[in-house]
């Protein structure tokens, strides 16, 4: 790996995972909302200032993962998937083997690592799913989501940042017996199974959502979003969603008794209401303007905000009513997070644009190209500590955003 250091910047600690508590994708509470404070307002000209960048991650779409002062994030190299480990300013530390990647149509690790205490999980395009030991990349166990669990592979390859809590990890096989499983996260022994619909799994991240009488994970497979009790597996209800692709990468977004579910080709998101214990009480609304298909949403102070796929604009939607309030074609449709009252948007042409989180208006104060790198600009930013980071293929980059 060749990495430049365009600036030397010191940052006194990096976000201290405790000793179990599991990394998210999409930030803390997997929303894509990050908990930062005093960020910048507005970008200089050509945007923030890159405090370095590191090359040579192999091919992906994943996105960092920062623990106890270390980079986690995976790649493929000539069809092998590795995890490597990043210093705070981008050394390269190591890199772990942990097997063959996708590398048929859009080839590259697809996944983010989960870690939680000293295991590392990571679930590679081709169905397998590892535990690793975060220190040294010994492969404590593996399943084969296909084989053992009776899944198949997808168009794109399988695509899920796992979900681990306490002794449990949970994923989508999407098998008909085995649609959803929790492993104990130690061994890798089954706990439960839940049949669910019987039907594919579709990219999707399970979102698990803490309610009065237990935990919940909400995902969407191929033809219908799923609520299963996180005890035991038991499935609580189904609700029929599909699209032309039946392809749902998105996270669901809960709040205040509201589930948003949402995807791309054109299809739209449906808000969900559910009664306080999580059960289904029916579909509130339907937006087929925010159709979204790979970059997520954010809701914020009562709105959801997102750019979609066939139609690639830049949206605001009332989270109670489902109104569209605003829409721009200032930044090509992509990704978004947010933190500390502003949005943070990496587009599908290569634009990271900075926007304040405003329902009445898309007012872009803030704009750099990116450059650098490789392949599509799928991967979703990471904020940490006052810096956006950002993967593009095979670089990782670092920006100044405090």
């Amino acid at each position: 790996m060749k990495k430049h250091l365009v600036i030397i910047f010191s940052l006194a600690g990096l976000l201290s995972a405790s000793a179990q508590e599991p990394t998210r994708w999409r930030g803390p509470n997997a929303n894509g909302i990050y908990p930062e404070k005093g960020l910048l307002k507005e970008w200089p000209d050509g945007g923030p200032e890159l405090l370095w960048y590191s090359e040579g991650l192999g091919e992906g779409y994943s996105s960092p993962v920062i623990v106890n002062g270390k980079i986690y994030i995976s790649g493929m190299i000539e069809n092998t998937g590795y995890i490597f480990v990043l210093t705070d300013d981008g050394e390269l530390m190591d890199r772990f083997k942990y097997g063959e990647e996708f590398h048929v149509s859009r080839p590259g690790a697809r996944s983010t690592p989960t870690l939680a205490g000293d295991l590392l999980y990571m679930l590679s395009g081709q169905g397998k799913l590892y535990c690793m030991d975060s220190n040294n990349g010994r492969i404590r166990w593996a399943k084969d989501l296909f084989a053992d669990f009776g899944g198949r592979n997808l168009r794109w390859g399988v695509n899920e940042s796992v979900v681990v809590d306490g002794d449990m990890v949970y994923c989508t096989p999407g098998g008909p017996e085995y649609n959803l499983v929790a492993m104990d996260r130690h061994s890798g022994d089954l706990i439960w199974k839940c049949a669910g619909e019987g039907s594919l799994s579709a990219y999707c991240t399970p979102l698990l959502v803490d309610f009065p009488s237990g935990k919940i994970l909400f995902t969407m497979t191929n033809s219908h979003v799923l609520a299963v009790r996180a005890s035991d597996g038991q499935l609580l209800w189904s609700h029929p969603y599909a699209n032309s692709r039946n392809i749902h990468p998105n996270t669901p977004i809960y709040y205040n008794g509201g589930l948003y579910c949402f995807s791309g080709y054109g299809h739209g998101g449906a808000m969900l209401s559910l009664d306080s214990e999580g059960r289904l009480l029916g579909q509130k609304w339907f937006d087929p303007t925010l159709d979204n298909k790979i970059g997520g949403a954010v809701m914020v102070d009562g709105t959801i905000y997102g750019s979609g796929d066939n139609n690639r604009s830049w949206k605001a939607i009332d989270w109670k009513t489902g109104e569209q309030l605003f829409e721009s074609t200032d930044v090509g449709n992509g990704t978004v997070i947010y933190a500390d009252g502003m949005l943070f948007c990496y587009s599908q042409r290569g634009e990271l644009a900075l926007v304040p989180a405003d329902p009445s208006a898309f007012r872009v104060t803030g704009m750099a190209k990116i450059t650098m790198g490789t392949g599509e600009h799928w991967a979703h930013p990471v904020i940490n500590k006052g810096r956006l980071l950002l993967r593009h293929g095979n670089v990782l980059m670092v920006f100044k955003i405090k």
